[in-house]
């Protein structure tokens, strides 16, 4: 049972002990049962707490309550990052305080994710709460606006919250298209005299008069130049100013150091003109504003792109739900949906309680997880599954929040709501997931980080150089245009300097890896893809194996009981016998045999003490004799009896045997289960069939395909595994049967240790522990429920089709392509622009960047990299174009 800690006693001794605690009403038992003497077991049982560790357990330990944990994770919305620099620097901030154990920093969701060391975290919460507010403050002090993120608000709240983000971000975009059309009509007028220039050298004779007289008069260029400073340009240039002062300086601070020296040169040259520099270049720092502003409103744009899927998935929520209030006495039919003495009120989502009456329209989006209690419909599902086609629901069907009802009104029962639903769940972990950041990007954030200062160091070198060596060792630098019409040395080196500042672009490393998880993430949770991070990305693009599970993963996991044998009891009295004991189960043999009993309306014997043990079976009391049902050697192990292995293996023959000529199709899976009792050993089987999913064996094609080897790990007997196995093309070499929970994690670490990346599907409790030891594991959500696997693995397939293991594998090689080509754009450019703007070109090529034209280029590398990773939204899934080819 995945809510029950389990202890399970297996020594040699008469007296077999179990013990068990039921969270819930936190009472103990403890029930001593005589049985026969048993054989040793060769391992020890896990224990399985809620945190879905596997341990062992020693066995007279005793039991002790859960303690409290306080989150160790502390989320700060931190703003005013503008590139990788930045990133690196709150990074830098919040690692040196010695309570922190590491930091994730997300730039585009302005998100820091501060883990506390375990000895902070076992503190009061108030002391966590203190810790978190020093941190906010350090940052504050650094000139980044932080404070911490309230976690647990509800429903409306967090969508609220989600929007005013949408909002501010709206508003920035439109204040930054004004500053843009600004700019650019300064750029307009200040260069309003070069077009006269080129219109009279065309023999066109039309630009001149007073007005052009006055544009190109330097004076009023001047004013234009200041104008943009102190307009356009003013928050730009305040922010980089800040930036520097508080020892963190960022990309304004190189734009604004260039555009100011660019405007201060124009300024000496024109008040001093003894200087003989004539280097009136007032234009620069305006057409260096008006491009880097321009490419600053476009990269806004395009950030608002990425995060439109995430606006989508918010969409789904729904804040406003219809309660439904009926008298006790009163009563309505599954056709009525409805009754005549139902009072319908509208409140807000998050005043929803589990048990309440939902009504929802047709057109509306279903509010909360629940049942159906009447009506008939058909719902969208396709935020889930990624499924187009919609899927009938009547009463006793589940649903889910933040799908969309088509048809007909439904009455729902609310299962579970407000930030417990399954949409609430989604857009959560999306949210955790795009704030945490791959591997590669500390690569990027190494570079980032000092990238700043070094291209300070940069400019200043290039300075020294060209000043006082460069023009003696080239001097027919001194006869270009960089040098105004006198050659002066000193006005180059001022220009070259200033370019080296411009042309440079951290922003384009900060932005490479982000912008593609952001992406990436979003249009996965729009497949029905939940992927937990960006790292989980990265590891999934690298695997080369896939460990697969059986029941309930290539399998449908609804198995039926498929025959029943025994040679002293009637198939009832077996039937009634284990299903007694699987009541409390939750595997899907389980949910079978009791299934089956109920179908032949066979009454449950009194039963007390279940106790599951993952894998295996389950063992209890059942009309005051224990009993056990599981696999055979599991069963026989505890009630083994003096000469009746021959009767165990007769029983076996004749359970496969009948089963074998009842009408089977070839794609069911066969497995047997053994029911045991004390003092008679073995006293029945039951054969249980599970039909192979459709898309089973074309996933197992795709990725053999792909290169990628496929295993099959599982605790069924090795006829049936074999029998699977071959079904859907895995190969002898790759089949493990009958394996226990702690072996199938043996062979994941085996691999892994040989320096192979292996990643786990499965879709139950005993899953669990080989899911959190995969590089990547991969749960299949059942019937939109949480459960163990699901819990503990990196990826969840929402849609419970094993097709979207195929389609996960696609989209983490297609992010990580695009964040390999966005890192790799953003070195080059900088490794090529940045000596290019140092006038290496110069000496021989007498080509020089101006700065005008280094702004030009720093804003289209950021450009490129956000466009690249928009381009992900059009990739293509498998499962989508095997459907549109059927069609």
């Amino acid at each position: 049972m995945a809510t029950d800690l389990l202890r399970l006693s297996l020594s040699p001794y008469p007296n077999l002990v179990f013990t068990y605690r039921y969270t819930k009403k936190f009472h103990f038992d403890r029930v001593d049962i005589a049985s026969r003497p048993k054989r040793r077991r060769r391992h020890r049982v896990p224990a399985v707490s809620n945190s879905l560790e596997t341990r062992t357990q020693p066995q007279n330990a005793p039991f002790e309550l859960p303690k409290r944990r306080v989150d160790s994770t502390v989320l700060l919305d931190v703003s005013g990052m503008m590139c990788g620099g930045c990133v690196a620097r709150v990074k830098s901030v919040l690692t040196a305080d010695d309570r922190v154990d590491s930091v994730a920093v997300n730039m585009l969701t302005e998100t820091a994710a501060i883990k506390l060391r375990t000895e902070v975290v076992e503190e009061s919460e108030e002391f966590v709460n203190n810790v978190a507010e020093s941190l906010g403050k350090r940052l504050m002090e650094c000139g980044f606006e932080a404070k911490r993120r309230v976690s647990g608000t509800g429903v409306a709240e967090n969508v609220k919250k989600w929007k005013e983000v949408v909002k501010k971000r709206e508003d920035l975009l439109v204040k930054s298209r004004n500053r843009v059309a600004f700019a650019w009509t300064l750029v307009a007028l200040c260069c309003g005299s070069h077009a006269s220039h080129i219109l009279h050298s065309l023999g066109i004779h039309i630009a001149h008069g007073p007005l052009w007289e006055l544009l190109d008069n330097s004076y009023v260029k001047g004013g234009f130049a200041l104008g943009a400073l102190f307009g356009p340009g003013r928050d730009l240039l305040s922010d980089g100013l800040r930036a520097f002062r508080k020892g963190s300086p960022n990309m304004n601070s190189l734009v604004g150091f260039g555009s100011i020296v660019a405007f201060l040169i124009s300024l000496v040259s024109l008040l001093k003109p003894e200087l003989e520099w004539d280097a009136s270049f007032f234009e620069e720092p305006v057409m260096l504003l008006g491009f880097v502003l321009l490419g600053r409103s476009l990269e806004e744009r395009a950030r608002i792109r990425a995060s439109s899927d995430m606006n989508e998935l918010l969409s789904l929520v729904s804040t406003q739900s219809r309660l439904v209030i009926t008298s006790s006495e009163s009563g309505s039919s599954a056709d009525n949906v409805l009754c005549s003495d139902a009072i319908c009120v509208e409140v807000p989502t998050d005043d929803i309680r589990v048990g309440d009456s939902v009504l929802v329209l047709p057109g509306e989006t279903i509010p909360v997880d629940g049942r159906v209690l009447a009506g008939r419909s058909v719902v969208d599902e396709s935020m889930l599954s990624g499924e187009s086609l919609p899927v009938f629901k009547e009463e006793g069907f589940t649903v889910s929040a933040g799908t969309i009802n088509w048809d007909g009104p439904l009455r729902i029962e609310a299962c579970s709501t407000g930030s417990n639903s399954m949409i609430s769940k989604i857009v959560s972990m999306v949210e955790e997931a795009q704030g945490r950041e791959a591997p590669i990007q500390r690569l990027a954030d190494a570079i980032a980080g000092p990238f700043v200062y070094s291209v300070m160091t940069l400019s200043a070198a290039t300075f020294a150089f060209w000043y006082y060596i460069g023009s003696q060792i080239f001097p027919d630098v001194l006869l270009s245009d960089m040098a105004g019409p006198n050659g002066n040395p000193m006005l180059l080196s001022l220009k070259l300097s200033v370019d080296v500042l411009v042309v440079s672009c951290p922003c384009a490393l900060g932005l490479a890896t982000p912008t593609a998880i952001l992406v990436g993430t979003s249009l996965g949770a729009k497949q029905g893809l939940l992927i937990r991070g960006g790292d989980v990305l990265e590891r999934l693009a690298r695997i080369d194996y896939l460990a697969l599970d059986k029941t309930g993963t290539l399998t449908e996991g609804k198995p039926a009981v498929f025959n029943v044998a025994s040679f002293v009891y009637d198939e009832s009295e077996i039937l009634k016998i284990a299903a007694a004991l699987e009541k409390t189960a939750t595997h899907p043999i389980a949910k079978a045999i009791v299934n089956k009993a109920e179908s032949l309306n066979l009454t449950s014997p009194i039963t007390r003490g279940q106790l599951a043990e993952p894998g295996f079976g389950i063992l209890g009391e059942v009309d005051g004799r224990l009993v056990a049902v599981g696999t055979l050697e599991w069963v026989y192990e505890r009630f083994q009896k003096q000469g009746d292995h021959s009767d165990v293996q007769h029983l076996e023959h004749a359970v496969t045997h009948q089963s074998s000529e009842l009408a089977s199709p070839s794609n069911y899976s066969k497995s047997v289960v053994y029911v045991g009792r004390e003092g008679e050993g073995i006293i029945g089987a039951i054969a249980i069939s599970d039909s192979l999913r459709h898309d089973a064996e074309h996933t197992v094609r795709s990725l053999q395909q792909k290169g990628i080897k496929t295993l099959l790990l599982s605790g069924d007997r090795e006829e049936a595994v074999a029998a699977t196995a071959k079904e859907v093309g895995i190969g002898k070499e790759y089949i493990n049967s009958s394996l226990t929970p702690q072996q199938k994690s043996e062979v994941i670490s085996t691999l892994q240790t040989s320096g192979h990346h292996v990643a786990m599907v499965g879709d139950g409790i005993n899953d669990a522990p080989s899911l959190a030891l995969a590089d990547v594991g991969i749960a299949l959500q059942i019937e939109a429920q949480e459960n163990a696997a699901s819990t503990a693995a990196s990826i969840i397939l929402l849609g419970n089709k094993l097709s979207q293991v195929v389609d996960a594998l696609d989209l983490a090689k297609a992010t990580m392509a695009k964040v390999y080509q966005n890192l790799s754009w953003a070195v080059a450019y900088n490794v090529v622009a940045i000596p290019i703007a140092a006038g290496a070109l110069l000496p021989q090529y007498d080509f020089a960047m101006t700065p005008s034209l280094s702004g030009g280029l720093m804003a289209l590398s950021s450009i490129f990299v956000v466009s690249n990773s928009l381009l992900l939204q059009f990739h293509e899934f498998e499962s989508n174009k095997k459907k549109e080819s059927c069609n």
